[in-house]
């Protein structure tokens, strides 16, 4: 089979939430949700994808919000493009590293077409978008047969490349969580060149008190089968006065909480080192950032 050429499957355009989750249900791991189509298409033409029914939800109405609720947070909904979020201002104001997260994509073909939802469900361990989301606590609006729930973002990969959406689930929603006062956050990733898949990706957000840590936040990228919040290591840093020395010494726990593998990007030791390096950065960045003194957002 040509690489190029797509394999036979069956194609569904739905127009309603409701007939993507029935569809979703009745064809099960046979079916596959096109929004963007930037790595769902590629990956078919390859064979690394199978999918015997394509069920496309651009023709759904509504999934293509992106609002400031009530209580003060976010919204935006599974059809909201990469593109449209980096030029939402009130998105790169309030969530700079979410904001810098999106904004070092330089595929414009992807922005524009890709959808950050699109991106969680791919459930690749190199998402940059991922921990971003999960270090500002966001959570996923589910809808599927038995009706509406909520994922947290640390929660929605069991496994490597496994959701936990179940049968006839669908995302059609995050929800950011409002700022609060004293908090700050950064994103950092290391790659060769900026087309490059990140060999590792740090995002941090702490919340500050009386000069205090109240909440931190670390989520990592690229370093292991799937996802990863250092728990440690935030537990090393809530309740104490940020210093050089403790953000260090989180760095290290942070280090020895992953577990890399060797690759063609990179070696295991050396992505432990670098988890080490750019928590310790994006820790000094954050707290900069909570008590005023830096602009994250480019």
């Amino acid at each position: 089979m040509s690489a190029l050429k797509l394999p036979p499957f069956e194609y569904h355009e739905p127009t309603t939430v409701a007939e993507v989750t029935a569809l979703l249900g009745e064809y099960g791991e046979e079916a596959r949700v096109l929004a963007g189509g930037v790595d769902l298409l590629p990956r078919m033409r390859a064979g690394t994808v199978r999918a015997g029914h394509v069920v496309n939800i651009r023709r759904v109405s509504g999934l293509e919000y992106a609002r400031r609720v009530e209580t003060g947070g976010l919204e935006f909904g599974a059809m909201a493009t990469l593109h449209s979020l980096e030029k939402w201002p009130v998105l790169s104001a309030g969530y700079p590293a979410l904001y810098s997260a999106i904004h070092q994509i330089t595929s414009v073909q992807t922005k524009c077409m890709g959808t950050a939802v699109g991106n969680l469900c791919v459930a690749t361990p190199a998402s940059d978008v991922a921990p971003a989301l999960a270090a500002y606590d966001a959570e996923l609006l589910v809808s599927g047969p038995e009706g509406e729930r909520e994922i947290a973002m640390t929660d929605f990969y069991p496994d490597y490349g496994r959701t936990a959406l179940r049968r006839g689930e669908l995302v059609i929603g995050v929800k950011l969580p409002p700022v609060s006062p004293g908090q700050g956050a950064a994103f950092l990733n290391l790659v060769r060149t900026h087309a490059d898949i990140a060999k590792v990706t740090v995002t941090v957000c702490v919340r500050i008190e009386d000069d205090l840590c109240k909440e931190a936040r670390i989520a990592l990228g690229s370093v292991a089968p799937t996802m990863v919040r250092a728990r440690q290591a935030e537990a090393v840093l809530e309740g104490e006065r940020l210093t050089d020395g403790l953000m260090w010494q989180a760095a290290a726990t942070a280090s020895g909480e992953i577990r890399p593998i060797t690759d063609l990007r990179s070696t295991a030791e050396y992505r432990k080192e670098m988890v080490r390096v750019l928590v310790a950065r994006a820790l000094k960045q954050a707290t900069e950032h909570a008590k005023g003194k830096r602009e994250v957002a480019p």
